[in-house]
């Protein structure tokens, strides 16, 4: 063990132990002996320091220090993983803990939720250990996602639920959000936040960890954006004074109920973002300028959206080559 002086005067000696480095400082140069066993009631401190903390406090910890560069939803979102999680595996110390531990609790949760939340499930237990447990690899086996071929809305509908929403609360809400707005955007924006037809979007309606209703600044840089709306809507939003002020979910309570009067396919709200790009994608508008306008930070929605459109394709040229091959055969 290296006894080291520094330029104080004081002696240090350090030691590498389970990935993380400690370190004793002498006022005066110890012999090994007196080095060794101070290093010793060091490490024994740290392992009964470890061996005290669980992943429960360790996961709480983690989101305590994420608090301030986290949204209050994915805060929320966390929150509620916690419950998710099994209590024996949340009373396990963190140090303990090991990649097969992990593979039992995501087999366990596994077999009552979707891939989709195994999958929240799994990157949350990671980014845990990730931050205590550096050195620990996880090669964990999730279930297969399912394919879920997006549903995008027709002309027909979109223009159906428009002119039936046409003099109540709803009638802007929907309209914008054919305009790629987020619900949580739409509920946020102020009558300020519009100029003549240009809309500044830079704050959302979102629940804190604790369910109550706040504003904040978007999540992302590319939330922050302008669109151009018609300006027959930005008149109605000044001459009323405000664009929506009731609850949010009321909008899809709403909506849900229109589809049903009208005999239209039920989706939700956010649909008509994936609808939007589909229209924008047709008339030949830039994959990139599509993405600024609905604020998307990926490529994954536009993906959705080609494929969307491939399938129409193939469904045309399968009809088309049958109607063919009848022709041939049967005429």
């Amino acid at each position: 063990m290296k006894i080291e002086k520094l330029p104080s005067g004081s002696y240090r000696v350090r030691k590498m132990y389970k990935g993380k480095m400690y370190t004793v400082i002498f006022e005066g140069k110890p012999t090994q002996k007196e080095a060794m066993l101070k290093m010793a009631e060091k490490l024994e401190r740290a392992q009964e320091s470890h061996k005290s903390m669980t992943f429960k406090a360790a996961a709480e910890k983690y989101i305590e220090a994420k608090r301030n560069v986290l949204s209050p939803s994915t805060i929320r979102g966390y929150n509620g993983i916690m419950k998710q999680i099994s209590d024996s595996f949340l009373d396990e110390s963190i140090y303990d803990i090991t990649a097969l531990d992990v593979q039992k609790e995501i087999n366990r949760y596994s077999k009552d939720h979707s891939p989709k939340s195994t999958y929240n499930l799994h990157g949350f237990i990671s980014a845990i250990l990730g931050m205590f447990c550096p050195n620990i690899k996880l090669n964990t086996t999730l279930p297969q996602k399912l394919k879920n071929e997006p549903y995008i809305p027709s002309d027909e509908d979109v223009r159906k639920i428009i002119e039936h929403s046409k003099g109540t609360p709803f009638e802007i809400p929907i309209s914008l959000a054919c305009y790629g707005m987020r619900r949580s955007e739409i509920c946020a924006l102020k009558p300020d936040d519009i100029e003549g037809d240009v809309v500044h979007i830079n704050k959302a309606m979102v629940q804190d960890e604790n369910r109550n209703w706040i504003i904040k600044t978007t999540k992302t840089t590319t939330s922050t954006r302008e669109i151009i709306i018609p300006t027959l809507i930005a008149d109605k939003i000044r001459d009323q004074g405000y664009v929506y002020d009731g609850h949010p979910g009321k909008i899809s309570d709403y909506l849900y109920r229109t589809q049903k009067k009208l005999g239209i396919e039920q989706f939700s709200i956010h649909k008509l973002r994936h609808y939007f790009a589909s229209k924008m994608s047709s008339l030949g508008i830039p994959e990139a300028d599509i993405m600024r306008m609905g604020g998307w930070e990926t490529d994954h929605v536009m993906k959705s959206v080609y494929r969307h459109s491939m399938m129409d394709k193939e469904e045309s040229a399968k009809r088309e080559a049958a109607e063919k091959l009848r022709n041939t055969l049967f005429s």
